[in-house]
């Protein structure tokens, strides 16, 4: 039997690269992942697990203004996000997690740059697997980073997403 000391609220969203599933506690969003994605359900159970919750279908004021941001957002008249994040994941995944949110809009840093700035210079897929276990794409940007050669690779979203959010941040709008 599931404890639920905590509510999960949980609301679908169309974005242009795909439908996302938001998610809130309190007055923090917990979750922005992508609906599609083959690891939703590892997401779900550390979300379900770590916050001791069960999830609901229903919305939030907190879900309501991620969509107002990420309608922004992907109309090209957004390039920050101030919607309170809570991480759920272990302290190591937390620090990935919260350094991905000082890549700026429209830049890319890669794996080994990222561990760098972490002080874990030879942990490249410790770093590399924190990122892809985001709960909160687009909001911490994981889709700013990029292998050493600056290729697109691993995107939770599949590359065509984070393709396509890179080219809307370079250029100001999404292209078909």
């Amino acid at each position: 039997m599931e404890d639920k000391t905590n509510i999960i609220q949980i609301q679908r969203y169309h974005s242009p690269c795909g439908d996302l599933m938001l998610g809130s506690v309190g007055d923090k969003l917990c979750l922005c992942d992508w609906a599609a994605e083959s690891h939703r359900d590892i997401v779900d159970r550390r979300l379900r697990k770590l916050l001791k919750a069960g999830y609901e279908e229903r919305t939030s004021d907190v879900i309501q203004e991620a969509i107002r941001q990420l309608d922004e957002y992907f109309n090209g008249k957004r390039t920050v996000f101030e919607v309170p994040l809570l991480f759920v994941g272990t302290e190591f995944q937390k620090s990935v997690w919260h350094k991905l949110l000082e890549i700026p809009y429209g830049s890319t840093v890669s794996y080994g740059e990222l561990a760098g700035q972490l002080n874990v210079p030879k942990a490249v897929r410790a770093v590399a697997a924190a990122n892809g276990a985001n709960a909160i794409s687009i909001f911490a940007p994981c889709h700013r980073v990029v292998g050493s050669n600056q290729a697109l690779v691993g995107y939770a979203g599949g590359l065509s997403a984070k393709k396509r959010l890179l080219d809307l941040e370079l250029n100001g709008k999404l292209l078909l």
